[in-house]
């Protein structure tokens, strides 16, 4: 157990899907019927075993990923939200995500959801024209996916949505285009990612067969330049590698892991960080449902992690952020110094890659589009 107060963060993991999107790698399935009363029960079951894990903390957020939570019906969400309020107690002005998926008859259950708790939504645009959304395999065409924006931002108080960008046949001027227009719908923030080809997804069988085509990394590294500077000027910077905001508006669910914050993990496939240990779910929500009727919670892996461990997650982490790390906070979990490269810090410093100033290091906004390769020299692992 741990004695720290600071504010928690909640995931909550809903797994099932409509249908499976072709580039999607998360834990979503597709199932014919659900038992809805019985994954009330048991989600409300593994919630208290996590609160149990973490007494005398509060809630700073919460936040319902999947799979496809906003197919879950607004009682459950309502049931989850009442249990962590009496569990843990809400930080004033608690955010409360939910993702959704922006067709009509999610758009329907808006409302309900709202006067569930939820505060704030995350709507999966992913393209703004029709082709595009054909080829990701979305169930919505833009018309639908623009009305569910529309009652998504008369409901909700915050509104995010997500694009992919980096799309076969994409050039620049096209996807300058769809940004512009996305940023004129209103909203406080963006979550734009690049097309990766993930192990495991129906793209990636194509990819093999020669049917699908990886996107030229120099244009890919265009788009992501043009990108940050679109968003910039127009008042939504990248606080992230891949996430935009206005001042103020920035998921503070997120800040808690990428600021590498304690949070609890429920749900199928739900990871967690909690006082110095690594929890996760069992994937398969019928393996998941039985470790709860047999153990009164779903947890599959608690191990305790290393100094070490903590270190290196801390700096993987904060690197994505455009505010960095305190190598202060690296240090004192590493319970010396920072597990860094020294010799490749100074090489990426000369390069203009990273910057080490005021006690934080951060990745430049040249480094950024080389992220992961500035991990894999600087952080030894």
């Amino acid at each position: 157990m741990t004695t720290d107060t600071t504010p928690l963060a909640l995931y909550v993991h809903w797994p099932f899907c409509v249908s499976k999107c072709p580039y999607c790698d998360f834990n979503s399935h597709v199932r014919e019927r659900v038992d809805q009363d019985a994954w009330r029960s048991a989600m409300l079951a593994d919630l208290a075993h996590e609160a149990a894990q973490l007494p005398g903390r509060t809630l700073g957020s919460i936040f319902f990923g999947g799979g496809t939570p906003s197919l879950m019906p607004p009682e459950t969400v309502a049931a989850v939200i009442d249990a962590a309020a009496r569990h843990w107690g809400f930080e004033p002005g608690i955010e409360i995500t939910l993702e959704a998926n922006p067709s009509s008859v999610e758009a329907a259950r808006f409302a309900d959801l709202a006067a569930a708790g939820v505060n704030r939504a995350s709507l999966g645009l992913q393209a703004l024209d029709d082709d595009s959304l054909r080829f990701l395999g979305r169930a919505h065409g833009v018309a639908e996916g623009l009305a569910a924006l529309d009652t998504a931002q008369s409901v909700f108080s915050r509104v995010s949505f997500d694009l992919i960008y980096a799309r076969p046949g994409q050039d620049l001027a096209a996807w300058e285009a769809e940004l512009r227009r996305a940023i004129g719908f209103g909203t406080e923030h963006l979550s734009l990612y690049q097309l990766t080809i993930e192990p495991g997804t129906r793209f990636a069988t194509l990819f093999e067969k020669g049917e699908l085509a990886a996107f030229d990394p120099d244009a890919a590294a265009d788009l992501f330049e043009a990108t940050r500077a679109i968003t910039a000027s127009a008042g939504l910077p990248a606080y992230e590698i891949s996430n935009h905001a206005r001042s103020g508006a920035e998921s503070r669910h997120n800040l808690i892991y990428w600021r590498y914050g304690d949070y609890a993990g429920v749900g199928p496939g739900a990871h967690g960080r909690r006082g110095g240990f690594a929890t996760m779910r069992h994937k398969k929500p019928e393996n998941w449902m039985n470790a709860v009727a047999r153990n009164g919670h779903g947890t599959q892996i608690e191990d305790a992690l290393s100094d070490h461990e903590r270190a290196v997650e801390a700096l993987v982490m904060g690197l994505r952020l455009g505010e960095g790390v305190a190598l202060a906070r690296v240090d004192a979990l590493a319970g010396g110094t920072a597990p860094l490269d020294r010799r490749a810090l100074a090489r990426l410093r000369d390069q203009g890659l990273i910057g080490a100033d005021d006690g934080r290091l951060q990745v430049t906004d040249a480094g950024m589009p080389v992220l992961e390769a500035i991990l894999r020299a600087l952080v030894i692992a």
